[in-house]
């Protein structure tokens, strides 16, 4: 049955429906010119130096100018300051549960509405440009105690505080740990269950963490490596005698260098108010104080009335946008900035790759000749082109072709990629597809385009499979599958009809890739459709099973030793369709995924330096080429743009002190470095 906020759409309506993007976006300017008001139809309100290197998150930010002192006086429409208030896209959209703040509830607030990035905090960090781990909470990195078999210690910064005064310690973590430890309920604790074994807080700035076996990679395992960490410490004084399945937390104290000052209950805005004492947050001590005062995460709707708010400089950060839709943005706004200045403009290091998942519990995508099929039966260059206008680097492997990973496996296993054969001898992998993009770019009056061989590949990847329909028709054929006319039947005799899971205005590249997915599967025969969903229900059907065939993206790294992004994949965190996944969200079983997990046992033993990190990860990947339980497609390309009239020191690709990560957990790193433009 077809729930209420979801929306089917039918691919052969794909063409109309960016048509009519370009029309409203049109509309929309128009009116803008001639003096409409923007104004967002969206409820309104009532109104030090680091101790080493490794512990640098960014370069030293510069110290805040007085807001109070520039300015034209304009307000923002919840009351604040337009020349002291951040105002910044909301990724995931309109919230349907905004007062639900506990990050282990189902149903919780999307984390990145500014409550990951400004609330919490995590025990450890990343930063993306050096590709290394640093301490956030914690102080240090775990340390193996001499002596005691399994047993790690780290310590905590000195005068961290609660937002409401109250030590931030290590009792909070060990709190935290516990709570999760004792509690059946909370789908996380499974997580940390299977490693803890028990924690303690020596004293208040020791943390003892006792695990099952050798664990080489704990600050991978509780720290964040790609977006955020789920291990989100939160205050005992508070937690403590709540029930942690229920407790709403809807007033959260804060770790991070903000508060929550406000939110639109109706869930389309979210506003942050720096902490006078930021000097007692990591953040603080680490990088300095965060530029703006206030930080109002809103959600415009559609992405035409996002850009109208770009266009006309009521919001500063956009979070994901499409190419057509940044090339308005730049032509009607000079102050607007991509990350970078010529094509692609986009930020192609995104480290989580698109692609189609499947619930391999459902009988028909259980079987990996089906899922096979489905591959070959997609035209790879005409879903690049419909997704993201060929602005897109391909990916084979269930790595993301980010340039250290592509240095890492892609291209040392082109030849093996090359070599690899279905049981029937079929050889399935073409390295043409940079080539090819970049001549159906240049006769579209592309200009820039890379020219050389391995430039084409660093920019478009490797390959991918070949577009071979005979070949995906021999495969489904085999399994029971018939074609009567044009259209497939499944073994039982019924049509083939597919729902394909996508976002709803969020996640702009994986809702576009869904309909030039379903594309290319209507016309080999099989009736695709996207239903679009909102984000609690996109996430929940994810965690729940509740799907076949999707457009979401498992498969994310930013270290050579991936291993920690692919631990969800573990047999241990199968769970039956219709319960919480803790991992594993596509089921996926079977002699293939026992093979990946013995490797990621392994793997958790092993100092992320060992030769054999690399060695077992590219097996890994070759296991799953052979399976293909999600078809990794594209690594991602962003257009994030910010504007510049309010604020400067945004990151770019000249000004590279972090990527573009405005939906992740160290968003409040980059705040310090934010500052006023006396506008």
């Amino acid at each position: 049955m077809k729930k209420r906020n979801d929306h089917i759409w039918s691919p052969r309506g794909k063409g109309l429906h960016k048509k009519l993007l370009s029309v409203l976006l049109t509309i929309c300017i128009t009116g803008a010119l001639a003096g409409c008001s923007t104004t967002p139809t969206a409820p309104t309100a009532e109104s030090s130096t680091p101790e080493s290197a490794s512990e640098t998150p960014a370069a030293e930010a510069p110290q805040p100018a007085d807001p109070a002192a520039v300015g034209d006086g304009s307000m923002t429409d919840v009351g604040t300051p337009r020349n002291q208030t951040l105002v910044v896209d909301m990724l995931s959209g309109r919230q349907a549960n905004p007062n639900i703040m506990n990050p282990f509830m189902p149903g919780c607030v999307a984390m990145d509405v500014g409550v990951h990035q400004l609330i919490y905090s995590n025990l450890w960090e990343i930063d993306t440009v050096k590709g290394e781990q640093y301490p956030d909470l914690a102080a240090t990195m775990p340390e193996a105690v001499e002596g005691k078999e399994n047993t790690y210690t780290f310590k905590m910064k000195e005068n961290l505080k609660w937002s409401d005064g109250e030590a931030l310690d290590a009792h909070d973590v060990a709190y935290t740990f516990n709570m999760l430890l004792e509690s059946q309920e909370l789908a996380y604790g499974a997580v940390v269950r299977e490693t803890v074994k028990s924690c303690q807080a020596l004293d208040d700035l020791t943390v003892e963490i006792v695990t099952h076996g050798p664990e080489a990679k704990l600050e991978q395992k509780f720290g964040v490596t790609v977006w955020g960490n789920s291990m989100r410490i939160v205050p005992e004084h508070i937690w403590n005698g709540e029930d942690p399945a229920t407790f709403t937390f809807s007033d959260p104290v804060s770790s991070g260098p903000y508060t929550l000052k406000d939110r639109d209950p109706q869930g389309y805005w979210f506003l942050y108010e720096k902490r006078a004492d930021w000097e007692n947050t990591a953040v603080g001590q680490t990088v300095g104080e965060p530029g703006p005062q206030y930080i109002l995460f809103k959600s415009y709707g559609a992405e035409e009335k996002r850009i109208m708010a770009a266009i006309s400089n009521e919001m500063d950060v956009l979070q994901d946008i499409t190419p057509e839709s940044w090339d308005i943005l730049r032509s009607k706004n000079p102050e607007s900035m991509a990350w970078y200045s010529g094509f692609p403009y986009a930020d192609t290091n995104d480290p989580c790759e698109r692609g189609i998942g499947f619930n391999c519990s459902d009988p028909i995508y259980g079987n990996k000749n089906v899922r096979w099929a489905l591959a070959l039966a997609t035209d790879i260059k005409s879903v690049s082109l419909g997704t993201f206008n060929g602005m897109l680097r391909v990916s084979p492997l269930q790595v993301p072709p980010t340039d250290v990973l592509l240095e890492t496996y892609h291209k040392p296993m082109v030849e093996w990629l090359k070599s690899y054969e279905l049981e029937d001898g079929y050889k399935p992998f073409d390295d043409s597809y940079a080539r090819d993009i970049v001549e159906i770019l240049k006769q579209q009056g592309v200009e820039d385009l890379p020219e050389g061989e391995q430039e084409i590949i660093d920019v478009f990847g490797v390959g991918w499979w070949k577009y071979d329909v005979e070949e995906a028709a021999k495969l489904l054929e085999q399994e029971g599958f018939t074609k009567e006319g044009d259209t497939w039947h499944l073994p039982d005799g019924s049509v083939w009809e597919m729902p394909i899971l996508a976002p709803a205005d969020f996640e702009i590249q994986s809702m576009r890739l869904a309909f030039a997915v379903a594309d290319s599967w209507n016309k080999f025969g099989i009736k695709a459709t996207v239903v679009q969903q909102d984000s609690a229900t996109f996430w929940n059907n994810e965690a729940t099973g509740n799907f076949g065939a999707a457009s979401y993206w498992p498969a994310c790294g930013i270290l050579p030793d991936t291993s920690s992004n692919m631990e969800h994949w573990n047999s241990k965190y199968i769970v039956p369709t219709g319960e919480q996944a803790p991992g594993n969200r596509y089921r996926w079983g079977g002699e293939g995924n026992d093979k990946v997990t013995e490797l990621l046992n392994e793997l958790a033993t092993l100092p992320y330096d060992d030769p054999k990190v690399i060695e077992d990860i590219t097996e890994i990947c070759k296991i799953f080429v052979d399976e293909q339980p999600f078809i990794p497609m594209f690594g991602t390309s962003k257009f994030v743009p910010v504007t510049t009239h309010y604020w400067t020191g945004f990151q770019t690709s000249e000004n590279q002190f972090e990527g573009p990560w405005w939906w992740w957990s160290q968003f409040k790193y980059y705040t310090p470095h934010f500052q006023p433009t006396g506008n």
